[in-house]
């Protein structure tokens, strides 16, 4: 059913919707595939489009955190460690193992980090995805042949995940469609209704047109990350602040800076953040930073400190320093974090990415914190409380073995349609309907032009940000490149969505002035 219909629908039904969702990140769009997949009748509704802040801004790493296992959170990387062994279960076309190397130059990193690394392999368990063990020089040199030399003694290799942030969260949202639930991009929460002090409701306005309308549900949902407290505010506007924020820059390089399949990982920069380098879709990704922020814009922006520091930092560890020239596109995402009262909000290194739940006296409930690893734990205990909340049946959960929308075990026979997994055979047959659709948008990419029509078609892609940004993540790999197409895109997206020139016009303007905050000058 297409959009205008769909909200039509929705305007002019007395339906009562068990659980209403406001948040298309990786926490809402998992608690819509944790909902509907017991059989509750669910919506969601998301301002901007799926993933458009946080979810699709990460390392792109599914792992149990070697961080909070020396800040000696054993409970967090344990339920992390499993929670990633499920989600490579689950969506193994976008989750796979990936070999970190940890370069060590001082006598005493070696036995401090090669035990921190049995402990991590121990708390994996039968989850685990390889056995951590020592490196001679010579060995780690194979494995990481750009790694700086000097100085290098030996090193430490162990395995985590890595997974394609932003195609997890649209494969989600196609998850939840077949499992019944209505996922709603470019729909913003404006109020709620009430009755007897309770919520009964959202008022709704689809962004595209306008329209107004309400929702009404037995339980509503807020998880809208560093964005929760407003909405706990639009329910009590006396609703004492629980969030706080830093901010996370990544750098992308080409491949020649990181050859190979392994990545590097350094435990304490002067930041007190782990730093990684890793291979990513035949380019290299360098982050992260930990910037404490107090205002959550949608598009944040990479500091020129944040820049700085991981160029610098990057060329200690790395036999080829990067200039600014080398990279492709900075870009940065904001972590929404539970305050401490224990802390001081500036150190937010040190606070811990546990997960909270709270319901308010009119029964709202937010979820907040967590990290992309555990967003089904963290869907599954928010929905056991949307049960009591709502008194709604019981149902038992089975999101850890539910196959994710593209399940393929071998989506590598795919080649660059491979991140699509079992629905890249429909978009080949798709491409083979028109020559145009075979052929490359850009030159120095994998992408064609067939694509787009997928993405407007059946995933919910609205505008070019929306392709260019998450559905390919072109933006983030290469953002002049990304520029340099995006006449190309409007055109079939506005042929696909039936707008006109005007339309085309100002989506240009508006995607080529967002992607130059990715360039650096």
């Amino acid at each position: 059913m297409k959009r205008e219909k769909i909200i039509s629908k929705i305007s002019n039904s007395t339906t009562c919707y068990d659980i209403a969702i406001i948040g298309g990140g990786a926490t809402g769009a998992g608690i819509a595939v944790e909902a509907a997949s017991r059989g509750y009748n669910v919506i969601l509704v998301e301002q901007s489009d799926f993933g458009k802040a946080t979810s699709s801004r990460s390392t792109k790493l599914a792992h149990g955190g070697v961080r909070y296992l020396q800040q000696g959170n054993i409970s967090l990387v344990f339920d992390a460690l499993k929670e990633r062994g499920i989600m490579r279960n689950n969506a193994p076309h976008l989750v796979h193992d990936l070999p970190f190397i940890v370069p060590i130059y001082d006598w005493w990193e070696g036995p401090f980090y090669g035990i921190g690394l049995k402990i991590y392999d121990m708390l994996a368990g039968k989850a685990g995805f390889g056995s951590s063990k020592f490196l001679s020089k010579e060995e780690t040199l194979k494995l990481i042949p750009t790694v700086e030399t000097k100085g290098l003694k030996r090193g430490v290799i162990y395995y985590d995940g890595q997974f394609n942030d932003a195609r997890l969260l649209i494969n989600l949202v196609q998850t939840a469609e077949e499992q019944g639930a209505t996922m709603l991009n470019y729909v913003k929460a404006l109020s709620f209704t009430t009755e007897n002090d309770k919520l009964t409701g959202i008022i709704a306005e689809d962004t595209e047109t306008g329209i107004e309308f309400t929702i009404r549900a037995k339980v509503i949902i807020n998880a809208t990350g560093v964005f929760t407290d407003s909405i706990r505010k639009m329910d009590d506007p006396q609703a004492k602040e629980i969030m706080t924020s830093s901010q996370g820059v990544h750098l992308v390089l080409d491949s020649s800076f990181l050859p190979g399949n392994s990545g590097i990982m350094v435990p304490n920069t002067e930041d007190g953040r782990v730093l990684f380098a890793v291979p990513w879709k035949n380019h290299t990704l360098v982050g992260t930073t930990d910037t404490f922020v107090n205002q959550y814009p949608l598009e944040p922006i990479a500091l020129e400190s944040e820049i700085s520091f991981l160029l610098e930092h990057t060329a200690k560890y790395l036999t080829k320093d990067p200039q600014r020239s080398d990279v492709k596109s900075v870009f940065a995402g904001l972590r929404p974090l539970v305050k401490n009262g224990n802390n001081n909000d500036n150190d937010t290194a040190s606070i811990s990415r546990d997960h909270l739940i709270t319901i308010s006296k009119k029964g709202l409930i937010s979820i907040a914190g967590g990290k992309w690893t555990t967003y089904r734990k963290m869907a599954e205990d928010t929905v056991e409380q949307a049960i009591l909340q709502g008194d709604l049946s019981d149902s038992e959960s089975v999101s850890s073995k539910l196959q994710v929308h593209g399940y393929h075990m071998n989506a590598h026979i795919f080649g660059s349609l491979s991140s699509y997994g079992s629905d890249a055979v429909k978009i080949n047959e798709l491409i083979s309907e028109h020559k145009e659709y075979n052929e490359l948008l850009h030159p120095d990419h994998t992408i064609k032009v067939g694509e787009i029509v997928w993405a407007v078609r059946k995933e919910l892609a609205r505008n070019i940000e929306d392709f260019l940004a998450r559905r390919t993540q072109l933006l983030i790999l290469d953002a002049k490149a990304s520029i340099e197409v995006a006449p190309i895109v409007a055109k079939i997206m506005a042929k696909e969505l039936r707008y006109g020139r005007r339309w085309r016009k100002k989506q240009i303007q508006q995607y080529s002035e967002l992607a130059k905050n990715y360039i650096l000058v």
